[in-house]
Formats: C-alpha cells, sequence, structure tokens
C-alpha cells in the first residue's frame, strides 16, 4: 500500500427499511488521528443518479480521510443495493442516521462529522439538527428545491461549498440564504464552477482541507 492510500472496506448497514449498502475508508494511518471523530458523506438526489460513488462525495470523503478522518459512504434507499424507495428526505434522514449509528459502533468515543452533496447536504442539515455533531459539510445544498426555511443552524463548526456558476442550484439563493443564517456558517465560493465541480475538484477537496485545519 502506497503511502496515504485509503483502506476500502464495503460492508452492510441495517437500515431502517432493509440493509443499506456502504463503503468504510480509512486513509493509512488514520486510526492514530488527533481528531478523535468519523463522517458520514451523503450522496446527491437518488432519482437523478445520484449515488455514493459520485465524484463529489468521494472527492469529499479523500479530503476528510487525508485529515485522519475515516469515511463511510452509503447509498440510499433504494439505490444500488440498498433495500427501499425514495422518501423525498425523510426517510433518507433515517438512513443517515443508521449509518452515523454504524460509525459510532465501529470507532466507539469518536464523534460524528456529517458532509452531503447537494439533496445529501440537505439530509445531512437535518440530521446534524437531531443529534450531536462535531462539525457539518454541505456543497451546493439546494435551497431552491426543497425546503430548508424551518432550519435552525447547527451547533458545531458549518462549512458551506458553493460554486457561483451552478447550473442545478441558484447561487444567489444559496448565498442569500447563508447571509440570513445566524451564527454564519463560514461559506467558500467556488468562482465560474458548476454544479458537479468539473474541473475544480481540487479546490473543493482544499476547502475541506483548509476548513478541517482552521478548526
Amino acid at each position: 500500500m502506497t503511502p496515504g492510500a485509503a483502506r476500502l472496506e464495503r460492508v452492510s448497514i441495517a437500515g431502517p427499511v432493509g440493509p443499506l449498502e456502504a463503503v468504510l475508508e480509512r486513509a493509512d494511518g488514520a486510526d492514530g488521528a488527533a481528531e478523535a471523530s468519523y463522517a458520514v458523506v451523503c450522496h446527491p438526489h437518488p432519482l437523478h443518479g445520484g449515488t455514493m460513488d459520485n465524484k463529489v462525495v468521494t472527492t469529499v470523503a479523500r479530503a476528510l480521510q487525508g485529515a485522519g478522518i475515516p469515511t463511510l459512504r452509503f447509498n440510499f434507499r433504494g439505490v444500488g443495493a440498498s433495500a427501499g424507495t425514495f422518501d423525498g428526505g425523510a426517510g433518507e434522514t433515517e438512513d443517515a442516521a443508521a449509518a452515523a449509528a454504524y460509525g459510532g459502533a465501529r470507532w466507539p468515543g469518536r464523534r460524528l462529522v456529517l458532509a452531503g452533496f447537494s439533496f445529501g447536504a440537505f439530509v445531512a442539515l437535518r440530521l446534524a439538527l437531531e443529534r450531536d455533531t462535531a462539525r457539518l459539510i454541505t456543497v451546493a445544498p439546494p435551497v431552491d428545491r426543497f425546503d430548508f426555511s424551518g432550519f435552525s443552524v447547527p451547533r458545531c463548526p458549518w462549512l458551506i461549498v458553493q460554486g457561483d456558476a451552478d447550473d442545478v442550484v441558484d447561487p444567489g439563493k444559496v448565498f442569500a440564504w447563508a447571509a440570513a443564517l445566524e451564527p454564519k456558517p463560514e461559506l467558500v465560493v467556488a468562482r465560474g464552477v458548476g454544479h458537479f465541480f468539473h474541473g475544480h475538484l481540487s479546490e473543493l477537496r482544499d476547502a475541506v482541507s483548509d476548513a478541517i485545519r482552521s478548526g
């Protein structure tokens, strides 16, 4: 194994409506990380091709692994080998909670980091408001496609990464929503970057890495 390479383990998580397909990854030497946490990373919309192998999801996961944080990516209900059918966000939040519980049992004593891209950002925020979370990372939160109006601000460090050339989520609405939050999350604006970060995944990786390093 090359230095810093990820150790990958395919696992099945007992979800609320059946098994959830998942991948657990740790960077070589991650068990000795100073930051005692683990991360659950949520993927984009299941009805629009979103899976745990989405490149934005895997980029966020690798940035976390690089900081010594083991990650758990999983397929929401009805995606890949995961049981069930799409549930509009409520059931998927239950799926994410099951993944978080699995990670908590796998790494006892470590705190939960939640991350998500697009629809997965919506789910990650929902879950962050329901349980103790060490950090929240939301990439391109779809504020114009799902109802974010009733959400409070989670009591943890929160990073939002948003491309200003997003062709799926209206970046102006994301910026306005973020500006109205109190306390304000950290907002990183990726200039000239579209929804899927084509050609700009390194900028996303660096934004996540920098946020973790800054505490």
